[in-house]
């Protein structure tokens, strides 16, 4: 064969290779930003369910926190009023079919009506999940801890604002809670009401996925993502378990709070525009009025104590309290039930 001629076989032989090379090399580079934008996209969406749901249970946790809140800090109100019943008797504690509540304690009732007050006063213009913290912890406790002291020495009554939704929520986190990644973590300083109130609802898990960016090379992106989107999953199902357990909790407590309303304005209109003052006065139909009110007030309290979460490790998610919350729901339609209270 002509040397020219195998020389030209042979060009075109590494031509053709050269070009299976490249076609290759772009396949595989179409294939590495195909993985890419996959692991982005993916991860997006992730992040955006994530905030999406978190925003949504928050907001019902507020809305719960707030309504257990106005519920005792109205307690004064009542207590106004029934403090004006002379020879009134002692209301022991009510234990029936395995429902039980505590002897009335009016001075206890006071105290978490002020307290409520003082936390309803530092609202104004907090944070998303700030009120929900306190639902979380027990909007009770979250009240009589009002009236505390902060970790530096201060009462928190006497502070005003984020100081004061801060160290309440810090006092119910037990100590201080700090940043971590996306914000929400069990810590060591004070910092928003938004890390405060979020950290009781959720835990010590870390949204530092949220706002992180996925790595420059295909595959460390996309196993990136993978591992972001099992967390997400995972919040996600925690978040709407306890989304779920607390409208059906707000529900519960908002019957109730109907019905102590109605039994509570008959018992003011009996004391205040009737104008009968002494228990020994009252008729039969008075009393009961009266018996129901405090009965109420004294589920209501404790309906408000309950913890929505239980803390739980720093690295994992809170529990949702679900039985103590289920309990809590069939002892207050026991107790309605049982003292035909309409």
């Amino acid at each position: 064969m002509p040397l020219p001629l195998f020389l030209g076989i042979g060009a075109a032989v590494a031509g053709a290779a050269g070009i299976g090379t490249a076609i290759h090399g772009a396949s595989k580079m179409k294939e590495a930003n195909d993985t890419m934008k996959l692991a982005q996209s993916r991860h997006s969406r992730n992040v955006d369910h994530l905030e999406k749901q978190n925003k949504s249970t928050s907001t019902d946790m507020d809305k719960l926190g707030e309504l257990e809140l106005e519920i005792l800090h109205s307690f004064s109100t009542f207590s106004d009023v029934f403090e004006r019943i002379k020879n009134r008797p002692s209301f022991a504690a009510y234990n029936k079919n395995d429902v039980t509540l505590p002897e009335y304690d009016g001075e206890s009732i006071k105290e978490v009506s002020v307290g409520a007050g003082v936390l309803l006063g530092g609202l104004g213009g907090a944070a998303l999940g700030t009120a929900g913290g306190f639902a979380a912890a027990g909007a009770t406790t979250a009240a009589v801890m009002a009236l505390g002291t902060a970790s530096t020495g201060t009462a928190i009554a006497s502070l005003s604002g984020a100081a004061l939704t801060n160290a309440t929520l810090a006092a119910l986190g037990g100590g201080a809670i700090a940043a971590g990644g996306g914000g929400i973590a069990l810590g060591t300083t004070i910092l928003g009401a938004t890390t405060l109130g979020v950290g009781l609802l959720v835990g010590g898990i870390i949204f530092g996925f949220t706002g992180s960016k996925l790595s420059d090379k295909a595959d460390d992106a996309y196993y990136e993502m993978k591992k972001a989107e099992d967390k997400i999953e995972k919040i996600c199902a925690y978040l709407q378990e306890l989304q779920i357990t607390a409208n059906k909790y707000y529900d519960s407590v908002a019957m109730v709070n109907d019905l102590y309303k109605k039994q509570f304005n008959g018992l003011n209109a009996i004391v205040t525009i009737v104008g009968h003052d002494d228990w020994d006065s009252f008729t039969d139909s008075e009393k009961k009025v009266t018996e129901n009110t405090v009965l109420l007030v004294g589920l209501l309290y404790n309906m408000c104590k309950v913890e929505l979460v239980l803390k739980t490790e720093e690295s994992d998610l809170n529990e949702v309290n679900v039985a103590v919350i289920d309990k809590a729901i069939s002892d207050a339609n026991t107790i309605i039930a049982d003292n035909s209270i309409k």
